[in-house]
């Protein structure tokens, strides 16, 4: 049986089969002795984006107390559930989020914390996932932007919708009409400045 380690674009750990393309973490948040979940979801507003393999090391899943692993589909899922690149595993990556992040907003270059305490604002309100307004017409968001419609989460890539479920995305023909935006603004402003996030291939395939 999975563990309850994969993240959703609202913000949910839950128990399914799927992997994903890459871990991150909240924080340690489980408890190893029977890896499971604690109560709390979080506990640190570092909320990371990590590679699921880096220099041959090897770790047991939820078994020790370093920092509690979590899986994400694709980098678009675990951007929308509010995470961002982790700058010890991803270094390239990161700093081309905070390169497109300080486009974007303008400014100093910022530090990781001080992202972070945005992200943190963006991402929850009074614990629970926050939703946006759509800035405009939701085919013109900018690939790996996701979107909440009716309970459910799609990921926007090429002018189309991908419906986020369980098994995998699925492919709709026609983009649904948006409660709100998943993915935090100031994510969404740096992936229109120029950060590209890693989609699934089965998005590019479809």
């Amino acid at each position: 049986m999975p563990l309850q380690n994969r993240v959703t674009p609202f913000g949910d750990i839950v128990a399914i089969a799927q992997r994903g393309l890459f871990t991150g973490n909240r924080g340690i948040i489980h408890d190893p002795a029977t890896k499971t979940l604690l109560k709390k979801r979080w506990a640190t507003k570092a909320w990371l984006i990590c590679v699921c393999e880096y220099k041959g090391r090897r770790r047991e899943v939820m078994g020790g107390r370093g920092w509690t692993e979590l899986f994400f589909r694709d980098e678009a899922t675990a951007l929308a559930a509010g995470h961002r690149p982790c700058f010890f595993c991803r270094r390239q990556s990161a700093e081309a989020f905070r390169a497109a992040w300080t486009t974007a907003r303008g400014g100093k270059v910022p530090f990781a914390a001080e992202m972070d305490a945005v992200l943190h604002e963006e991402r929850l309100d009074r614990g629970r996932k926050r939703l946006h307004a759509v800035p405009g017409d939701v085919s013109e968001l900018p690939d790996g932007a996701v979107i909440g419609a009716a309970g459910e989460a799609y990921t926007v890539a090429r002018g189309r919708a991908f419906r986020w479920g369980a098994q995998g995305y699925e492919g709709v023909r026609e983009i649904p009409r948006a409660d709100g935006l998943l993915t935090p603004p100031s994510t969404l402003l740096a992936i229109r400045a120029g950060y590209r996030p890693v989609l699934h291939p089965t998005i590019k395939t479809s």
